[in-house]
């Protein structure tokens, strides 16, 4: 059994820092309640990304965007594959971004989203989801600043404006066809600073653990998963740690049913620059803590390494 903290954001930021920190520091993943994002607007989220999914091949694949690295609009199934794996995985998603106005000095980081025409309420709905996590998971970087001893307010430049993205997942039931060996989302990190997971209730997020075993994430309805992505771990040289995890192939009748989810992967700014924290250096160490390196550039290193760039 491995003890995951389970925690509720509406609590004193001071009161749930060190809980969450240790959580993170071991296993690299937590739970977060009472997260402040209305469950009204998650069940409407929920509506038009199944509306949107349920659309003809051809429709959906109008939306997607060459050469944009998967960054913006849809990408279809036979796509994305985890770093090293050999076989891609058996999902499609869409990707919302930020809205720079014209002329802002980070808009050549980030391109224009792009909308279905084809579904009422889609372009309101995920905006309003995509500022809703954007808060949430502020409030959980300042948990983490309070963890690591520096001011509440520590991440908040790095992050405005930052380069996060709102991921709608399709993993559709599995058929007769699904290829020897894939899985759902095969083992991988994640990239960015923060992952806020909605969704995450149904059986098949799994992590490993330090000893090299894999274990289910329980996740009580309506409850964000929280996982630190490569960028935090590069930035604390290790101490709060990125977790490989997966979503593996349900059994029995969930393996009939489509799993839907809403990844939020929570960016510094593409200007950042992540170096590691001084607390965070042993000077004994026998490996060095790893050179500095803008966001985008680490960004694009690790997009070419699984098939997204």
């Amino acid at each position: 059994m491995i003890n995951i903290a389970s925690v509720s954001l509406a609590q004193p930021l001071d009161t749930i820092a060190d809980e969450l920190g240790r959580s993170f520091g071991e296993y690299g993943f937590a739970v977060v309640r009472d997260h402040g994002i209305p469950q009204e607007l998650i069940d409407q989220a929920e509506t038009v990304s199944k509306a949107f999914f349920a659309l003809p091949d051809p429709v959906k694949r109008a939306y997607k965007i060459d050469g944009g690295g998967g960054a913006r609009g849809y990408t279809p199934f036979g796509t994305e594959k985890a770093k090293d794996a050999e076989v891609f995985d058996l999902k499609e998603f869409w990707h919302v971004g930020r809205s720079l106005p014209p002329g802002h000095p980070l808009a050549e980081f980030m391109a224009p989203n792009v909308w279905p025409d084809e579904v009422g309420g889609f372009r309101e709905t995920m905006s309003a989801l995509f500022a809703a996590f954007e808060v949430a998971g502020a409030r959980v970087l300042e948990a983490i600043a309070l963890h690591l001893g520096r001011p509440r307010d520590f991440f908040a430049d790095s992050i405005a404006d930052g380069n996060s993205v709102m991921r709608l997942l399709h993993y559709p039931p599995l058929g007769e066809g699904a290829p020897e060996g894939a899985i759902r989302a095969a083992a991988h990190g994640d990239i960015n600073t923060i992952t806020l997971l909605l969704g995450a209730e149904e059986a098949g997020l799994e992590l490993l653990t330090r000893q090299g075993e894999w274990h289910a994430v329980d996740v009580p309805p309506g409850a964000l998963v929280i996982n630190v992505g490569d960028m935090l771990q590069r930035q604390t040289n290790g101490r709060l740690r990125s977790t490989t995890h997966r979503v593996v192939n349900p059994r029995g009748e969930a393996a009939r049913r489509a799993r839907f989810s809403m990844p939020f992967f929570l960016h510094f700014r593409p200007d950042f620059l992540i170096e590691p924290l001084a607390e965070c250096i042993d000077a004994g160490a026998a490996t060095p803590p790893p050179a500095p390196i803008t966001a985008h550039d680490f960004l694009m290193q690790r997009l070419r390494e699984i098939n997204l760039a």
